[in-house]
């Protein structure tokens, strides 16, 4: 009877989030500057020509995309937080604040000084071989930061390492900003406009490399539940399991290089959500199995992207919001929480 009413919560509580994250989704698509209401955006998508072509080129071309973007991404940092926070062993490990984001950034900010002389702005007009060096760049550099993260997280405890992310994050911007002081001045207006985060540089052409690169590195994730749940156990009891421990780690944090890196390249650094969304999950489905957790990740990072983005839309309103100022304002306080918590659980248990 326990194991069913488990089943049984687990699968409700996935319904629940996936409706939610549906619902958003219709909410982002139907808000913004103008109001569209659900049958005019199903006439755009079913090509009704009640529906203006105006009005259709907004849904199509705009709206539903950026929707899109934001699902996919709010996914893709998610899982990449999750899988930091089991291979350091850290509850407070994610792509923004272990400085992974900055490492892309550099990577980034590599590709535009190069692309530079050509005039391509960040990541419009280019081909599909462009994007692939974007996806790269940025995925190299945020490996970089990974590994040398990696390197020392045994070696300190938890704040040590939000310090050591913190303090690489300030050596890569140091290097970024030595780049953007010898690059054009449109450059600089372009980089620090990429740099507040958005989920509405990504148009359907960009999907063949966004969407491939997430979905890739996501799928892949699932194949390796078995050996994450070993490794919240400790190395040496994962070793005793069978579980290739250097295999699991380096697989582990290139998937989360790979998933970050795309995010950012094409998105910009979006802070806290990698952070945010494996709490939620953890407190919603009262397990730390990664056969829930991943796909939960998934959903509830692409819930909390797709509400963020909705809040920095303003709907109703001619301007926007920074979308990182947004993303802060939720993951901020999650790791405040999480932070006291681990305090107070050393204190209990001496």
């Amino acid at each position: 009877m326990t194991d069913f009413f488990g089943v049984s919560r687990v699968w409700w509580t996935f319904l629940v989030l996936g409706a939610g994250v549906v619902g958003l989704l219709v909410a982002n698509v139907c808000l913004g500057s103008a109001t569209l209401s659900v049958g005019e955006v199903w006439g755009a998508l079913t090509g009704d020509e009640s529906v203006s072509g105006v009005m259709r080129q907004i849904v199509m071309d705009f709206r539903l995309p950026r929707a899109m973007t934001a699902l996919l991404a709010g996914g893709a940092l998610a899982v990449s937080g999750l899988l930091m926070q089991t291979i350091f062993r850290n509850p407070l490990a994610d792509p923004f604040v272990l400085g992974v984001n900055s490492g892309a950034s550099l990577g980034v900010a590599i590709v535009l000084l190069v692309l530079a002389p050509a005039g391509v702005t960040l990541t419009q007009g280019l081909e599909i071989g462009g994007h692939l060096l974007v996806v790269l760049a940025a995925t190299g550099g945020a490996a970089v930061v990974l590994a040398v993260v990696l390197a020392f997280a045994q070696r300190v405890d938890v704040m040590s390492l939000l310090i050591l992310g913190l303090m690489l994050s300030y050596a890569v911007g140091a290097v970024v900003s030595i780049l953007m002081f010898y690059s054009m001045a449109e450059r600089i207006q372009s980089f620090f406009a990429w740099s507040y985060g958005t989920f509405g540089n990504v148009a359907w052409s960009h999907m063949r490399v966004f969407g491939v690169c997430i979905l890739a590195g996501a799928g892949a994730s699932l194949f390796l539940c078995k050996p994450l749940d070993a490794m919240l156990m400790g190395e040496r009891y994962a070793e005793s399991l069978g579980t290739r421990v250097k295999a699991v780690r380096i697989m582990s944090l290139g998937l989360a290089s790979l998933m970050a890196g795309t995010v950012t390249g094409f998105c910009g650094p979006i802070g806290f959500l990698g952070i945010a969304a494996p709490h939620l999950c953890r407190y919603l489905f009262k397990t730390a199995r990664h056969r829930v957790l991943i796909p939960a990740s998934l959903l509830s990072g692409a819930g909390i992207a797709l509400a963020a983005d909705l809040v920095a839309k303003a709907p109703g309103f001619d301007g926007a919001l920074p979308l990182n100022a947004v993303t802060a304002l939720v993951g901020a306080p999650v790791i405040i929480v999480a932070l006291i918590r681990q305090r107070n659980l050393r204190k209990a248990f001496g």
